[in-house]
């Protein structure tokens, strides 16, 4: 009889007995990879704590993140797209919109709210890239105007934070409407003289960018923000020419006259209530 015994090398834990990882548990950010449990991510705003890399924050995150306790009160939580083309490509519009409400429990891009941001009443209107990449439709434009209506009845600065592909390709027309008319409510905020504050995250691009998205009295963004209307590879095209690198980066347009300042989300809400400050004298 040997005087020893031989053990299996390697893991020995019966099929029965592993249990798989569930999904979400970890956070690797995109530009240093840092790992970091989503849990900690999300109490750091969504920020890497490492590089300082802003991961995209939803709606509601932006809500409790602004408004003071996190009190807010939503409005036109409801409206929802129609399909005025009878739209279909891979699938039918009707039953994309359907889908991605389920998937997201999202009504469409964009939610409203108001509240208050250290003791000032303020309109927020906040985009989520999770509907359909955050695309502007019938609804977002109508929500937006309906939002401004509400800064105006509430004698309160409007706040937008963009996070857009730009343009539903489903509603066409439809959907290029919506920069002439967030245009023209923008201007009757500014003609009951309260302030719009537009705040850019990444990414902000196509008609969003061409419309609202720069039209604030102040043009605030994120750190390393994507903002653009068509493309780098599009634009190169078109021009014929190099483009200088990081173009379209929030620093780049900071550096060229487009933003007024770069803001780290922890510094947001009180560069926010200071702007509204200032503007109320």
């Amino acid at each position: 009889m040997g005087w020893f015994k031989r053990i299996k090398r390697g893991i020995t834990t019966s099929t029965t007995e592993k249990k798989e990882t569930p999904e979400g548990l970890w956070w690797k950010c995109k530009e240093c990879s840092h790992v970091v449990s989503s849990e900690d991510h999300g109490k750091n705003k969504h920020v890497c704590e490492s590089c300082g890399y802003h991961d995209r924050l939803d709606a509601i995150g932006y809500f409790d993140l602004l408004f003071d306790n996190g009190d807010f009160t939503e409005f036109n939580a409801e409206i929802t797209s129609a399909d005025p083309l009878n739209f279909e490509d891979t699938k039918k519009y009707t039953d994309r919109i359907q889908a991605t409400i389920k998937k997201t429990g999202l009504k469409d891009a964009v939610r409203t709210a108001h509240g208050k941001i250290e003791q000032s009443d303020a309109v927020v209107a906040a985009m989520d890239f999770k509907f359909i990449g955050g695309s502007m439709g019938s609804v977002v434009g109508e929500k937006i105007s309906l939002a401004i209506d509400k800064a105006i009845e509430l004698n309160a600065p409007f706040i937008m934070i963009s996070k857009s592909g730009g343009a539903r390709m489903m509603e066409a027309g439809f959907s290029l409407m919506q920069m002439a008319k967030t245009s023209a409510k923008l201007t009757l905020l500014a003609k009951a003289q309260l302030p719009y504050i537009s705040v850019l995250t990444n990414p902000t691009t196509g008609g969003v960018t061409a419309s609202f998205a720069m039209l604030g009295d102040i043009n605030i963004a994120e750190p390393k923000a994507l903002i653009g209307f068509a493309g780098p590879r599009v634009v190169k095209e078109t021009i014929g020419k190099d483009l200088p690198e990081g173009f379209q980066t929030s620093e780049f347009l900071l550096e060229h006259g487009f933003l007024d300042f770069i803001v780290s989300r922890d510094d947001l809400k009180e560069k926010l209530a200071q702007q509204i400050r200032f503007f109320q004298g």
